[in-house]
């Protein structure tokens, strides 16, 4: 099984799944963004396409990966991964669905102010004005496709704590 954590920037994926990975038994944290990372450091570069999600291979290979590590442990997957555009989103859940894996796609949404604040915020990676131009896709996505796709968590008043708690409860009913 997989339990996707999307959502924008400032939503709390990273945070929240690794604390839904200890929740959930046989559970692993596997960020999809390793593999647009990957794509990124072929040499010579790739197109330029401002976003690696933009990069035809990087779609097949989140799915392949994943098989392939559900295949070899077994359990589940945790990805917290942002996927605002839809066709992306369909071509990863069928290429899941095609596989027969099992998907519990949810949003960890927050009010635009909230996730401002928290990029601005942010003491890790401090502000940042790429995580920031991600606001108004996202508030596009769950207003035309996204929100109807998934289990949405509003973390605007949750801890990360809470949150993964809700997601946890919910794969496990």
């Amino acid at each position: 099984m997989i339990v996707w954590l999307n959502g924008t920037h400032g939503a709390g994926k990273t945070t929240t799944s690794a604390l839904v990975q200890r929740l959930i038994p046989d559970s692993r944290v596997f960020d999809a963004e390793k593999v647009g990372e990957t794509l990124m450091d072929i040499t010579p570069g790739l197109p330029w396409t401002g976003n690696f999600q933009h990069w035809p291979p990087w779609r097949p290979l989140v799915v392949e990966t994943a098989r392939h590590v559900l295949d070899y442990t077994g359990g589940t997957l945790v990805i917290p991964m942002t996927v605002l555009v839809e066709q992306y989103w369909r071509e990863i859940s069928t290429g899941l669905a095609r596989h027969d894996i099992p998907v519990r796609h949810f949003v960890l949404h927050a009010d635009q102010d909230t996730l401002r604040g928290r990029i601005e915020g942010d003491t890790v990676m401090g502000p940042s004005a790429f995580r920031l131009e991600y606001l108004e896709p996202y508030a596009e996505a769950a207003r035309t496709w996204l929100h109807d796709e998934a289990e949405v968590v509003d973390t605007t008043h949750l801890t990360p704590a809470q949150a993964a708690l809700q997601i946890a409860e919910a794969v496990k009913s």
